[in-house]
């Protein structure tokens, strides 16, 4: 033994025995320092496992022994186990690992990102690129508040808020407010839930989804979430160009146009224009210098924090000094102050009255004699203060909403006004009017917008610490402050701007500042700068993000016609991704208008959170048991009731948009499931399934169905060749032409031998069986067993196959065509016992006879008949398989007829009236003819057909005895001859009494071979030959009594064989060979030319001595037809006339 190896009992100290010593580990606690010494207790009496991020660094430190124990002098295999302790699970150490090793791998586990980070590259002086591998540092605050911050703040705070509150009022603004951030706060909670649940690589919420939903609803949804990421970005470019022309450069305007309507036509065709320019500038800077974006972004984010302090600050001012921007009134009509200075009609300059800039742009000349507009002589112009301040009170003027069609002016309500005659003006005054039509509605889809972004945090989770801990506080925390600042400043902007002002989408009155500019402090160019380069920021956000997230769907695979967008460059960057996104961005821009696109966007992103709430509920509701979220404060009602607001939400905003949206979804997920690769990921979807298939498994099971909703539920009997290949696809073309998809199919086979044996040629044949299935369209399911004969094998499909009330009632085979030319009679014998074990289970039997003459699901009959021969009422499944037959598109051009038999007694024509009434109840178009068979003598060819028949049985029996029991007799020769031998090595006398004559045994292979006769001789003549021969010599070792029975034993063989040709045929078998043949003459001659022959099929007999005989008068039966169904009921009414 090694002086290495030492047995201490677990849990006990061992001293250290002489003569042996332990070579100490360097490095480990509690060791002695020399060799004498002894280890501490403690180590021997429980192992510890010390972590480390090194490998190998786990045990005890003794190398692994070479011992004549353990064959492990393969040095090459590796590792497979550390020291002697494992050598019990050294054979499974391939596919079960150490805990160590298993431990190591995880503790060096690097989560690398799909696409949403890029990986950067840096290049050194001399040229050579080099890859920083940055381990994650981020935390709660920089990893998840502040990108949730930057991303759910941006153009909508800057440019429609104020317009939102002046036109809903401050209630129902609010309302829109805390319904869009309740709204992302449950599905903050959602995600987090899902995001805690293991490791979420980067791919964010579609990752999220995919993973908890499945590859289908991944995909669908994934797809959306990257067209509301892409419409989200050509947003932003429309707010960055509205806010360059219209705040900043007005005059850099293109197109200019006289009148609202012409303005408003050139100011779209000028954010076109820009808007193009814009996005392909900013997709060659994410395509060239993707990481100056990244670290821009904290610039962006500063922006837009400025901008809200400057938003604060600007209302903590007004409290006692508001600003000054006067707002002119015509009566308590709003007028825009471009073209303007002063707000009067006239005023006296030097004791001279004179007419002011405002007074040309309502009469035909400057002259105080002039036509003027008739409202303009009514009513005086009034200079009222646009920011009243927090004291003033103008709250309560701003509470209720001021919705109204397109083209109304914005009024102020309790201004004095004179009306005038005239209800129309000219587009060329200069009122101040709403640009579209405004609702609730549709002020909830322009809102929504401003709350999405909640998912930049989960995209970041590859960089963050501990991104379990970090998104849910980040987020959560993210959103209750981006929510307590819209409520503030819904509440804010009505306490302090005025009404009008509020209406007044693009700051005309206020002589075209940027309306939420007016209120900030200390200049109305803080708010405009900060938003000019916010959203600028978040356009090349969306341009980075929008690309990485399609790469990541097209790397998964599940969408085929993506493959393309999952490359890129060589350091990862999605080039063809990157030009997809700006090609669907211009869309966007082409649409032109902000009010627009943000709709759009709105129903992509409500569904994507939509499907993050629905996947938390499912998978909480499922109990599954692999979800355990870190996040404890979740509950599935919760996200029930975020899914709800998510659909409401949808709907509210635009219903038809809402339909588009969910046709987009539709397609995508029906093509996935199509086309797309199949996927396992264990999602929350199939865990449904599996609980609805239980449910319904369970309740199906409480009564058997009614007739009416009795169809055939299949289990389809397939041979296999010696390759595991399907032997008749046929039978499948026929399964998928009966079901049509529709109800259960189980196609089963059997392998012959022991599973443990066999077991790789089990999942050879399934796998073959299905490829086979698809190919035919088969919908079903596949179960090969494995049995020692294949009889008790098609006994355990028949009794077992299913699941509870999901069990088949019917059964499908091939004829056994080659039955007469068998060598063994366990063949068609196999047959005979499947029919007796099915009407035991009264379950149908169908048995197509040539069924590789069956038509493919490609071929189309374009007429001609199924023929249907109701011999017997076995429930009405004749009646019913032609219909179900000709519901596919192969047999559907093809009439019925149906014929039935009249014996002597009956009256054929009323038969044929009752036959016609009763498919007239059964609601089945079909022909019907009335056959007579009338009683007939016995024909000599049915009597010879009879005799050749039995003779062949008796034949087959004797040859089967004569093999019986010649090898029942060698084998006991050979046993006897074997004690025999061993008694003579055990003692070396004989007694002298003995009779016995010993002859040594040769060779017994050799033996046997001479004994047993040819199996495969089926002849008569050579029975003869051989029973007038002499018996074999055989050398084997004899007594007289058995010399004296197998003279006895050929001589009866002899007789036996003569007597054959002597024999009567039984009546009872020349009966129904005589029915046999007389059916066979009448169907052939009505049916020889039909597509389809559908037969009632006889039992088998009772006596099994007759089976063979069963086989021949169903061989005589289907004589002469093309293709043949037999069909034999299952003891139960399958089809009713009542409704």
């Amino acid at each position: 033994m090694s002086e290495r190896f030492l047995v201490v009992p677990v849990g006990k100290v061992a001293g250290c025995p002489s003569g042996v010593h332990t070579d100490s580990a360097p490095g480990r606690r509690g060791e002695g320092s020399g060799n004498g010494s002894c280890p501490v207790a403690e180590e021997h009496a429980v192992p510890i496992l010390e972590y480390s991020r090194e490998p190998n660094k786990y045990g005890d430190g003794i190398p692994k022994e070479n011992s004549p124990f353990i064959n492990n002098r393969e040095s090459d295999k590796g590792n497979l186990y550390d020291g002697k302790n494992m050598a019990l699970f050294e054979e499974e150490m391939d596919s079960n690992p150490m805990v160590s090793s298993l431990l190591n791998k995880l503790a060096n586990y690097t989560n690398l990102t799909q696409g949403v980070i890029e990986h950067e590259e840096a290049e050194n002086e001399d040229g050579v690129k080099k890859k920083t591998v940055q381990s994650p540092r981020m935390g709660t605050f920089i990893g998840v508040y502040l990108p949730c911050m930057q991303n759910i703040l941006g153009v909508i705070l800057f440019l429609r808020l104020t317009w939102i509150v002046g036109t809903a009022g401050i209630m129902e603004s609010f309302a829109i407010v805390f319904m869009c951030c309740t709204c992302t706060m449950l599905t903050a909670i959602s995600m987090s839930a899902i995001a805690t649940n293991g490791v979420v690589p980067a791919g964010g919420s579609y990752y999220m989804i995919s993973r908890s939903l499945g590859p289908e609803f991944g995909g669908a949804v994934g797809l959306c979430f990257y067209l509301g990421t892409t419409f989200a970005g050509s947003m932003y470019i429309l707010g960055t160009i509205e806010i360059l022309l219209t705040y900043i450069v007005p005059s850099a305007a293109i197109f200019k146009g006289e009148g609202k309507e012409n303005e408003t036509a050139a100011m779209l065709n000028n954010m076109r224009v820009y808007g193009t320019c814009c996005i392909v500038l900013m997709a060659l800077v994410v395509f060239v210098g993707v990481k100056y974006v990244n670290k821009l972004a904290l610039v962006f984010l500063a922006c837009v924090v400025l901008s809200i302090l400057a938003i604060y600050a600007g209302v903590i001012k007004t409290a006692f000094d508001p600003p000054d921007f006067p707002i002119c009134l015509l009566g308590n009509r709003t007028l825009a102050g471009h073209n303007f200075d002063k707000c009067l009609k006239t005023e006296i300059v030097d004791n001279v009255t004179i007419t002011t800039k405002l007074w040309s742009l309502f009469c035909d000349s400057n002259s105080l004699n002039a036509t003027c507009n008739e409202y303009f002589k009514l009513n005086n112009v009034t200079e009222i203060q646009g920011i009243p301040g927090l004291a003033s009170g103008v709250i309560k003027d701003n509470l209720w909403s001021e919705y109204g069609p397109q083209g109304m002016l914005v009024e102020k309500k309790d201004q004095p006004s004179i009306p005038a005659t005239e209800t129309s003006y000219p587009s060329t005054l200069p009122y101040v009017s709403n640009d579209i039509a405004t609702f609730f509605t549709l002020l909830v889809g322009i809102y929504f917008p401003s709350v999405t972004g909640i998912m930049a945090g989960s995209n970041r989770s590859g960089d963050l610490r501990d991104a379990q801990k970090s998104i849910p506080v980040g987020t959560i925390m993210a959103i209750a402050t981006t929510s307590f600042i819209y409520i503030s400043c819904v509440v804010l902007f009505g306490a302090c701007i005025e009404g009008v002002v509020l209406r007044d989408k693009f700051g005309d009155s206020v002589k075209g500042n940027l309306v939420i500019g007016t209120l900030s402090w200390p200049s109305p160019w803080v708010i405009v700068i900060g938003s000019f380069f916010s959203t600028c920021g978040a356009g090349l956000q969306s341009l980075t993000g929008a690309p990485r997230l399609l790469q990541a769907i097209a790397r998964d695979g599940i969408v085929p016609f993506l493959h393309v967008f999952g490359h890129g460059k060589a350091n990862g960057e999605p080039t063809w991704a990157l030009l997809l996104t700006a090609g669907i961005c211009e869309i966007g821009i082409l649409i032109a208008s902000l009010d627009s696109v943000a709709p759009i966007l709105s129903m992509f992103f409500l569904m994507c959170y939509l499907f993050v709430n629905l996947a938390c509920a499912v998978q909480t509701l499922l109990r599954t048991p692999n979800w355990r979220p870190r996040f404890k404060f979740y509950h599935w009602a919760l996200s029930f009731i975020g899914m709800s607001l998510c659909l409401a939400l949808m709907f509210i905003s635009s219903w038809y948009y809402a339909l588009v949206a969910m046709m987009i979804a539709g397609c995508i997920y029906k093509y996935i499931e199509y086309r797309g690769a199949e996927k396992e990921w264990g999602d929350g979807i199939r865990g449904l399934s599996l609980n609805a298939a239980r449910y319904a498994l369970i309740r199906l099971e409480e009564a058997p169905p009614h007739t009416k909703n009795w169809r055939p539920q299949l289990l389809v009997l397939m041979n296999l060749d010696s390759e595991q290949s399907v032997k008749h696809a046929r039978l499948l073309s026929l399964t998928t032409q009966m079901k049509a998809g529709k109800g259960l199919t189980i196609i089963g086979s059997v392998l012959e031998g022991a599973y443990l044996v066999k077991k790789q040629e089990a999942k050879r044949s399934e796998q073959n069986i299905k490829a086979a299935m698809a190919t035919e369209k088969t919908k079903g399911f596949c179960h090969v067993v494995v049995s020692s004969n294949l009889r008790d094998g098609f006994s355990h499909l028949i009794q077992s196959a299913g699941l509870g009330g999901m069990k088949h009632n019917s059964v499908l085979m091939a004829w056994p065509s080659l039955w007469k030319q068998a060598e063994d009679p366990v063949s068609w014998r196999n047959f005979i016992e499947v029919v007796r074990e099915t009407t035991a289970a009264h379950q149908a039997l169908l048995v197509a006879k040539n069924i590789d003459a069956f038509p493919k699901n490609q071929e189309r009959f374009s007429g001609g008949t199924i023929d249907v021969w109701w011999i017997v009422h076995d429930g009405g499944l004749l009646m019913l398989l032609p219909f179900l037959l000709r519901q596919h598109k192969v047999w559907r051009k093809c009439k019925m007829r149906i014929f039935t038999v009249a014996q002597m007694d009956d009256n054929s024509i009323q038969m044929k009236k009752d036959l016609q009434m009763f498919l007239y109840h059964l609601r089945l178009d079909a022909e019907v003819e009335v056959v007579e068979m009338h009683d007939s003598d016995i024909s000599a060819f049915t009597y010879e057909k009879t005799l050749v028949m039995e003779q062949r049985s008796q034949m087959l029996k004797q040859m089967q005895l004569s093999r019986n029991e010649r090898e029942r007799e060698i084998q006991s020769i050979t046993d006897e001859s074997r004690s025999s031998i061993r008694r003579k090595n055990h003692s070396s006398w004989q007694p002298d009494g003995q009779e016995e004559h010993v002859v040594q045994l040769d060779d017994k292979q050799e033996d046997e071979a001479q004994l047993i006769h040819d199996r495969n001789t089926a002849s008569h003549s050579a029975l003869v030959a051989k029973a007038n021969a002499a018996p074999d010599r055989v050398h084997m070792t004899w007594t007289k009594e058995k010399l004296i029975s197998e003279k006895t034993r050929n001589r009866e063989a002899n007789v036996g064989v003569r007597d054959l040709f002597n024999m009567k045929p039984n009546q009872s078998n020349v009966r129904r060979m005589h029915t046999a043949v007389k059916l066979n003459e009448v169907v052939v001659n009505k049916s020889q030319e039909a597509h389809l022959v559908l037969l009632n099929m006889p039992g088998p007999p009772k006596n099994r001595e007759g089976d063979e005989n069963y086989m021949e008068f169903l061989e005589v039966l289907m004589e002469g037809l093309n293709r043949v169904l037999l069909v034999r009921g299952g003891g139960r009414e399958v089809i009713t006339i009542y409704s």
